[in-house]
């Protein structure tokens, strides 16, 4: 039977779709509404945790919508507490803020940067921010974000950034001595979009003791990297230090939209009444989304299963590709992993689709592999037997 390809003309025409119409999933597989099998190793952009259609989260999440969705924060949401209570236990930090996305919760970061200086009488806050960063796409995220193409028509950017690159904390010094103004350093443990990049271990630690030598808020957006991608929580806990500010998203939901903003003791008092709000952010059923989320992270060993199969996916495409003329790298830690080709390979997502693999580029020659946490070695290994030869095709080109 032929299948035309799928078409949304009403809807705004901001992404480049890969032409297939997703029907339903089951663990790390999807359907397309022909009927056609793809192994998922995108998960939605590292949001879905648990894969599709979990046996434990679906019936928690049926229970919720049938008591509330939403209320709005005029009144204590009980679900708003469990759920700070859980990630203040597993992050050592102090309280919590909720939204719904992870701009959402990097733009509140940034707000309560700013506050923490301004109630420190710096009246033009600085923040330090990164070479290849991605924070989001509003105006002050997207002057965060260190990538000129998505900036690109959207000047007058935000002031009040400085950017520095990776993992050198010579050149970290060096943009701030003598700044009065700075309040706080903002980055991601893994740079996701940026062409997953991780910071050194030693470079996080110096970080840390720089932060607190001239007491700037340490921001860490996990949002990609955290919720047990890279095998503990969050990636930053890999260099034994703890944030003054953890924007999270994506993963906390598994699919359910959800935002957050951990604080430690340093930030956790900066925002009072009146200072930031939302109406969704915090919502009864993105709740329950989180708690059930966490508790079956923690029942089924999700975080021992991250690290032990994303290593074993690491060693497998390795094995497989490791060597080929036209491999710079591959990287990540966990299941959060980037393979680094020699020249742009955006055409792969499209051949992985028609060869019954979900992926994606970023940083034009990355390909990015952040499967659901439930993934097993099996599985790991289907996905390099369908990626491998394509990487291999399109290398000898």
């Amino acid at each position: 039977m032929a299948s035309t390809a799928p078409a949304s003309p009403h809807v705004m025409n901001t992404y480049g779709r890969v032409p297939i119409a997703l029907s339903h999933g089951r663990g790390v597989r999807v359907w397309d509404v022909n009927g056609k099998e793809y192994l998922d190793a995108l998960a939605g952009i590292a949001v879905n945790t648990l894969g599709h259609n979990h046996p434990k989260l679906v019936p928690a999440l049926q229970d919720q919508i049938s008591k509330l969705i939403h209320t709005s924060n005029y009144y204590h949401v009980p679900g708003q507490e469990a759920l700070a209570a859980k990630l203040v236990e597993v992050s050592g930090m102090t309280n919590v803020f909720f939204c719904n996305s992870g701009l959402e919760a990097n733009e509140a970061a940034l707000k309560l940067a700013r506050k923490y200086g301004h109630d420190r009488g710096i009246e033009r806050p600085e923040i330090v921010v990164y070479e290849k960063a991605f924070h989001g796409r509003s105006i002050a995220t997207l002057s965060a974000t260190g990538n000129a193409k998505v900036q690109q028509g959207f000047a007058p950017l935000v002031e009040g950034f400085v950017r520095v690159p990776l993992n050198d904390i010579a050149a970290l010094r060096r943009a701030t001595e003598g700044n009065p103004n700075v309040v706080a350093v903002f980055f991601e443990t893994i740079q996701g979009e940026g062409g997953v990049n991780p910071m050194r271990i030693e470079y996080l630690q110096q970080v840390r003791r720089l932060c607190d030598e001239r007491e700037w808020l340490m921001m860490i957006d996990e949002v990609q990297c955290g919720m047990g991608r890279t095998g503990k929580w969050f990636a930053h806990q890999w260099a034994g230090i703890q944030a003054d500010v953890m924007p999270l998203a994506k993963g906390l939901g598994s699919g359910v939209p959800i935002g957050a903003v951990v604080a430690g003791p340093r930030a956790a008092n900066v925002f009072q009444p009146g200072n930031h709000g939302t109406t969704f952010g915090g919502n009864p059923l993105a709740m329950r989304a989180g708690v059930e989320t966490m508790r079956i992270v923690e029942e089924d060993g999700l975080l021992e299963n991250a690290a032990r199969v994303g290593a074993h996916l690491k060693a497998a495409l390795t094995r497989e590709l490791g060597g080929l003329p036209g491999l710079k790298e591959i990287r990540g830690q966990g299941l959060m992993l980037g393979v680094e080709l020699a020249k742009p390979c955006g055409v792969l997502v499209q051949r992985a689709a028609e060869n019954g693999l979900l992926i994606s580029v970023t940083a034009d020659s990355v390909i990015r592999l952040v499967p659901a946490l439930i993934l097993t070695p099996a599985e790991a290994d289907e996905i390099v037997a369908r990626l491998a030869p394509l990487v291999k095709a399109f290398l000898s080109e």
